[in-house]
């Protein structure tokens, strides 16, 4: 198992980061500018569901057979409260996944989002390696959430 810590920081408050967080159309836009093949998002109450379909091309050849020419991640966040969420992350048919946590905090007008996720792969003698691709996968897709987020938040 590998574990993924990510802090993301916002100059704003956390009631304004929770509204970008509950915005579909936000979600929406962080998949185009993560470049995935197709994706949705849909937010329904305190339940958001990200799903997307990316491009293999870049997998190494040890994973290829593992993950084939696409790979479907299933992303759900259940939001317990206004400042923290449970996260899983699926990749549907594949003996992978990702399961944590999201919080908000804020101090001094700036809101830091901690997500903290354990991914696990039950394959023999490739799993950790391939634990190690989808931290980094997820953590390249966090990167460019906060990039879309530092934008969204100044319009």
């Amino acid at each position: 198992m590998k574990k993924l810590t990510k802090t993301l920081t916002y100059d704003a408050s956390t009631d304004a980061v929770g509204a970008m967080l509950d915005d579909a159309a936000f979600r929406e836009e962080v998949l185009r500018q993560q470049r995935v093949v197709r994706g949705s998002a849909d937010v329904d109450g305190d339940v958001v569901r990200i799903e997307q379909v990316r491009s293999a091309g870049d997998v190494p050849s040890f994973a290829r057979s593992f993950v084939g020419d696409e790979i479907v991640i299933v992303q759900t966040e259940t939001w317990t409260s206004a400042t923290t969420a449970d996260l899983a992350i699926a990749i549907p048919g594949k003996p992978g996944e990702a399961s944590g946590t999201i919080g908000l905090t804020e101090a001094g007008g700036r809101t830091t989002q901690t997500v903290e996720l354990a991914v696990s792969v039950r394959l023999p003698l490739v799993g950790g390696k391939v634990e190690s691709m989808i931290v980094e996968l997820l953590g390249h897709a966090l990167d460019v959430e906060h990039r879309v987020g530092q934008e969204w938040l100044t319009r």
